[in-house]
């Protein structure tokens, strides 16, 4: 009878890790292999393996850098003044305001609206001339920012737009955050007179760790892949100057068909993010037992 009623986690487990297997493990095995192979669209039914040739072709072009710098640059930029942006909103929110909860609205509206509606919105207000972001930099004399056509400006007005797309998670979760942290703690500093400052700086914001570590490690992930704001913001995957390692590898797959080269990519992000999210968190781990 024990022996059965050890066997009861297991059954009402395996369901999920079958749902795992189906649409993770099998996906990953999938294109690891199919990153040594040479399918496209004329090797299509019957591609060959060609053992590390795909590595290594990618692994020595020059423009794998360039565009490997690019992405670090766009997600450092993205990710970080998310975070510092969100934690400092979730900070005024988490005080005593008038209207609090309509600021709380308009705050989430960004992560409220589709988001291929929320980048061809920013898109049509990059616009030269007619653009609203044009029009009042022209009112302030600022003239000739070619948002859309100067690879340079592009790569900003993406970077603008993702930012806008990126805050309301990061405010909620640190909101969230926030709100968990005993009163206490902060009745105390003030009664030592402690600066509100110091309250956030030695209070909140260690506190805040245990929570925004993972975040950090989602909001990391997502941008390190967020083809979907400059595949829309240039119409296309974007001219070189504005890839990033994700829209290269849609152009190869769906542009160029070139599917191995594209998994081969695929393998590559996947192996960064990997070595990325594990050491983040390896770090971050002093920061467990900090609520008990």
């Amino acid at each position: 009878m024990t022996g059965k009623k050890s066997m009861i986690p297991y059954f009402l487990v395996l369901p999920s890790i079958m749902v795992l297997v189906f649409m993770i493990g099998y996906p990953l095995v999938f294109g690891v292999n199919l990153s040594f192979t040479n399918m496209n669209l004329y090797h299509f039914l019957n591609p060959q393996y060609v053992g590390l040739k795909n590595y290594s072709s990618v692994l020595t072009d020059p423009e794998l850098y360039t565009t490997a710098l690019r992405t670090v640059i766009w997600t450092v930029i993205n990710v970080s003044l998310t975070v510092a942006i969100g934690v400092c909103l979730a900070l005024l929110l988490n005080r005593k305001l008038p209207m609090k909860n309509f600021f709380r609205v308009l705050l989430m509206l960004p992560w409220a609206v589709p988001q291929y509606i929320a980048v061809l919105t920013w898109r049509n207000m990059f616009q030269a001339q007619y653009g609203t972001i044009d029009i009042i930099f022209n009112k302030i004399g600022i003239t000739n920012v070619a948002w859309l056509s100067d690879p340079f400006w592009t790569f900003v007005a993406c970077i603008i737009t993702n930012i806008w797309l990126g805050i309301p998670f990061m405010m909620v979760i640190s909101l969230g955050a926030m709100q968990s942290i005993p009163t206490e703690l902060y009745e105390v500093a003030a009664i030592d007179g402690i600066k509100s400052w110091d309250k956030h700086r030695h209070i909140t914001l260690p506190l805040l760790k245990p929570v925004m570590t993972p975040a950090i490690v989602l909001s990391t992930v997502w941008t390190f892949n967020m083809v979907n704001v400059i595949f829309m913001m240039t119409g296309r995957t974007g001219d070189n100057e504005t890839q990033i390692l994700v829209s290269r590898v849609y152009k190869d797959a769906f542009t160029y068909f070139n599917y191995s080269k594209a998994a081969t990519f695929s393998v590559i992000i996947f192996a960064i993010l990997a070595v990325f999210a594990s050491s983040y968190i390896k770090v971050m781990r002093s920061g467990e037992g900090v609520y008990d």
